[in-house]
């Protein structure tokens, strides 16, 4: 049987930080208020002259690095976006003119913060269909610059950063199953309204979010999609070694953790230092605990994440 196995991790997050410090002289918030409700302390912001695709590049380069493959050897890349750089061509093709690789499988996906879930899983079903063998997979978002930094609610909770992982068809197992919804009946609890015609940006182009009932739908489908995953794979919450969740806000984390039955300390955090990177998140935290040691070869881990749509998705895999 083919498995499609991560070989190599990568991450990169720009220089700017923005700490709640500083939100506090930009509107009328506190630390204190940010740090109860969603467990953000800071976030990091692309600068002016960045794109979505130079954090890309940053965690891609250093994927590549790690799983010791050369950019021509991909059959496939995908990225998880809500920030394009251009309406098209994707952010997938222009990283691939970045990268020198001529030829691979190259495309966007949009399912904003379980974009890199979505992108995953696509990926894992070219690799175990013997399509391919190689593909880069990531989550990278410019998030900042669709928050209306005079909105209270939402500045506070966003970032940017990309995220990257190699996967590559291997006998031994790796991702052991995916599981993927999506429901549009919820598309005015968190969205961006704006659409482009005749060439120029219609409504309004910021997030809108009406906090609280994201914040019970969030809870309540990954409640479900974790116990979806876990029956799956005839596992206990309990048995897993490291739950990789969306960094949206803490109390959401700690909501899943409980249903797992699993200790926050096998649990990897991010959320305070990054804030909601979108599809970077879960990408970003995979490749913090991978470089710090406390993810291993042969662990068990459990990825999960809710974005606007709805969208949300689990994936079960051995590293």
């Amino acid at each position: 049987m083919i498995y499609s196995r991560i070989s190599g991790t990568g991450s990169y997050l720009p220089e700017k930080i923005l700490t709640n410090a500083d939100l506090e002289k930009m509107v009328d918030t506190s630390d204190q208020w940010i740090v109860e409700r969603t467990g953000i302390r800071s976030r990091h912001l692309a600068a002016e002259e960045q794109d979505t695709c130079d954090l890309a590049e940053m965690a891609a380069r250093r994927a590549l690095d790690a799983a010791g493959v050369e950019a021509s050897e991909l059959d496939l890349i995908i990225i998880g976006t809500t920030t394009p750089d251009r309406v098209f061509p994707s952010t997938a093709c222009l990283l691939q003119a970045r990268l020198g690789n001529h030829g691979a499988m190259a495309f966007d996906i949009q399912a904003v913060c379980s974009g890199f879930i979505y992108a995953l899983s696509i990926a894992d079903q070219f690799i175990k269909a013997g399509t391919f063998k190689r593909a880069l997979v990531l989550g990278a978002d410019s998030f900042s610059r669709l928050v209306d930094w005079t909105d209270r609610n939402t500045c506070v909770l966003f970032g940017d950063g990309a995220g990257a992982v190699v996967l590559e068809a291997s006998s031994e197992p790796g991702i052991l199953s995916s599981h993927l919804h999506a429901d549009g009946a919820y598309k005015d609890l968190l969205t961006v309204p704006a659409k482009i015609a005749q060439g120029r940006l219609h409504n309004d182009g910021f997030t809108k979010m009406q906090g609280n009932e994201v914040f019970k739908f969030a809870v309540k489908v990954l409640s479900d999609v974790v116990k979806e995953a876990l029956a799956a794979n005839e596992l206990e919450g309990s048995t897993l070694d490291w739950l990789v969740p969306h960094q949206a806000n803490l109390r959401i984390i700690k909501a899943t953790a409980k249903k797992l039955n699993l200790p926050m300390e096998r649990v990897v955090l991010t959320v305070s230092e990054h804030g909601n990177t979108s599809a970077a998140s879960i990408p970003l935290a995979l490749d913090v605990a991978v470089r710090d040691g406390r993810i291993q070869r042969g662990h068990t881990l459990l990825l999960e994440g809710v974005g606007g749509g709805f969208t949300w998705g689990a994936v079960v895999l051995k590293f």
